[in-house]
């Protein structure tokens, strides 16, 4: 690996933090995870780890888009990727029709006649952040009707979904945090009363984001907490996570006027 230095190593640094709790767990990107989460351990980055980061084939299409809307070159540059996984104003700055043909590009010929209902939620709002891809696009949201999967479905949504929470304490290489989960009540997608959860903040000593205290403010994603939030980032995460409940819950309030996959 070769180090780079300056602040060019803050995207793609970031997008490894983000990206490995479901990369370990082999729902996605490439199949060396150990070799993918030591980047953010090292604090290098090199072709390789651009490389890796290409072959999460959920993830990279939207960076790609991101950049090309907001005209900036590196898809990994530090403001793409935290409006992808956390949100920034980048993503209201993404020309409509340009989200529309990447969805068009890249799901059409996966959902067939269903394509409607996701291009449809593309024009009532939605934007290329991570909740709109496990809200609005993942098959989960339209298996909470059915009562033998519901109960899984969510458990899927609560941890694919980036979350915010409070760190209270912080045990060697774990952190409990106060959050808020995702509830079903059988019509709607709603945020419950707080709860505590156990999240992972390094491996065998090694962390990923350090520095991390009781008092902070973090993003989470499956088991591991990926990041410290500044109060930006953690209004900014709240605003677009609920923008994509609103689409997903007024869809089943008045079927067939927005629309999400499901």
């Amino acid at each position: 690996m070769t180090r780079t230095p300056g602040p060019d190593t803050g995207g793609p640094l970031m997008f490894v933090r983000y990206a490995y709790p479901p990369n370990a767990l082999g729902y996605c990107g490439p199949a060396d995870f150990a070799a993918f989460r030591e980047y953010a351990v090292a604090g290098v980055v090199d072709r390789g780890l651009v490389q890796l980061a290409q072959a999460f084939a959920g993830a990279w299409p939207y960076l790609e888009l991101i950049a090309a809307g907001c005209g900036i070159g590196d898809p990994l540059d530090r403001r793409v990727v935290e409006a992808y996984w956390v949100g920034n104003d980048l993503l209201d700055q993404v020309p409509v029709t340009e989200i529309g043909d990447s969805m068009r590009d890249r799901f059409r010929p996966r959902t067939g006649r269903n394509f409607p209902f996701l291009a449809e939620g593309v024009q009532a709002g939605g934007v290329p952040h991570h909740s709109f891809a496990v809200f609005c696009v993942y098959p989960w949201t339209g298996l909470l009707g059915d009562n033998r999967m519901a109960e899984h479905a969510l458990m899927v949504l609560d941890r694919c979904r980036i979350r915010w929470g409070k760190v209270t304490a912080v045990q060697g290489d774990q952190a409990t945090v106060e959050y808020r989960p995702l509830c079903w009540d059988g019509r709607l997608l709603t945020l419950g009363e707080p709860a505590s959860e156990t999240a992972r903040l390094a491996l065998d000593g090694s962390a990923m984001a350090g520095g991390i205290g009781p008092g902070d403010w973090v993003s989470l994603h499956w088991d591991w907490i990926c990041d410290r939030l500044t109060q930006r980032q953690l209004r900014a995460l709240r605003d677009f996570t609920m923008r994509h409940l609103d689409l997903v819950n007024h869809r089943v309030e008045h079927p067939g006027t927005v629309a999400v996959l499901g």
